[in-house]
């Protein structure tokens, strides 16, 4: 963050600099620029940066997820301090699966451990396990028992009554039963 704001104040002075120097060229030739033209082109620098920023975040953090790690539910969102967000929303929080370390449980290999992880701008990233029960289909978030105790897939699913229906054309379901078999 603190680099995002370096490159924030970079482009704001960047373009301001520009203003500088139409402000000399208009000299030469007689005329004067009008004072609010360096802090304008300042606003444009800064606020433009951060509008890329914005856009370009969902991208960045999608090409850096490592092998077996599947995007499978996007938020887009639109904000009336954001104007812009109206014509394309903006994605601010994703999540993805690791279905690529997904554990079958052993007495049911239609039961799956998988983690989801919650990404937000600007925020950590937060770590939930879930079961999926791909015969429900099902999901149910994975419980730990005791402080350093979890539980086993198996006891998890005896215990567990929070299952929230899957639809077969989720993602979540796709990506874990369907891609698994």
């Amino acid at each position: 963050m603190l680099f995002e704001f370096i490159a924030t104040m970079a482009a704001g002075f960047g373009l301001a600099g520009v203003a500088l120097v139409i402000t000399h060229l208009t000299k030469l030739t007689g005329r004067r620029a009008p004072k609010w033209l360096i802090p304008l082109f300042a606003a444009i620098g800064i606020f433009g940066f951060q509008i890329n920023q914005e856009y370009k975040w969902y991208g960045q953090q999608v090409a850096q997820l490592p092998a077996g790690v599947t995007v499978v539910k996007v938020a887009k969102s639109s904000t009336w301090f954001r104007p812009w967000s109206y014509i394309k929303p903006q994605i601010f929080r994703f999540i993805a699966a690791d279905t690529g370390q997904a554990r079958a449980n052993t007495n049911d290999p239609d039961i799956y451990l998988v983690n989801l992880y919650l990404f937000e701008r600007r925020l950590s990233v937060q770590q939930i396990p879930q079961v999926i029960d791909c015969k429900a289909p099902a999901r149910a978030d994975y419980v730990l028992q005791e402080k350093d105790s979890e539980l086993t897939i198996d006891e998890h699913v005896k215990q567990t009554t929070a299952w929230r229906p899957l639809s077969k054309d989720d993602p979540l379901y796709i990506n874990v039963c369907v891609n698994k078999a």
